[in-house]
């Protein structure tokens, strides 16, 4: 194992600006692109309401600080997240734990939520929009045929 991991980590650190994780037994760069709207796409996330929002998005992760926001986008009916999520957590219970968190803050912090959304049911709407971004499909592919290559004694690795 230690030497597929050296070597893995060889053969991504030559790709500028390509920032690896590590845990205890992998070697990751999971980031994905979530998206979720709020309840009737109503625009409840104005200027107040939008910074304690990033204040609870930031609280959420101290809780786990191995996950990290790449970037936070807040508009006034949803919000993006760009943010690495490790292997071991499922990105559905990760987004159940961002969303209910910050709705249960913000419904308290702000009387006007209670007025717009009266019935409790919160005020995200069901669902969201995930996707992957990562390493491109060159960059896999290489590193597919330098693996096969390595096992016969012929790596040679030009990106």
């Amino acid at each position: 194992m230690r030497t597929l991991s050296c070597f893995f980590w060889s053969f991504f650190d030559r790709i500028k600006g390509m920032k690896l994780y590590k845990s205890a037994h992998s070697i990751y760069k999971t980031q994905y692109h979530i998206v979720w709207i709020t309840r009737y796409r109503r625009k409840i996330l104005v200027t107040g309401v939008n910074s304690y929002l990033e204040i609870k998005l930031q609280e959420i992760r101290s809780y786990y600080p191995d996950w990290e926001y790449l970037e936070i986008g807040i508009k006034p009916d949803h919000v993006h997240l760009y943010m690495v999520i490790p292997p071991k957590y499922a990105v559905s219970k990760t987004v159940e734990t961002i969303k209910k968190n910050t709705s249960k803050s913000l419904s308290r912090k702000f009387t006007f939520l209670k007025k717009v959304y009266w019935d409790k049911k919160g005020i995200w709407g069901k669902g969201y929009f995930v996707s992957t971004v990562g390493i491109n499909e060159e960059v896999i592919r290489k590193y597919v045929k330098s693996q096969a290559e390595e096992e016969t004694g012929q790596a040679q690795l030009e990106l």
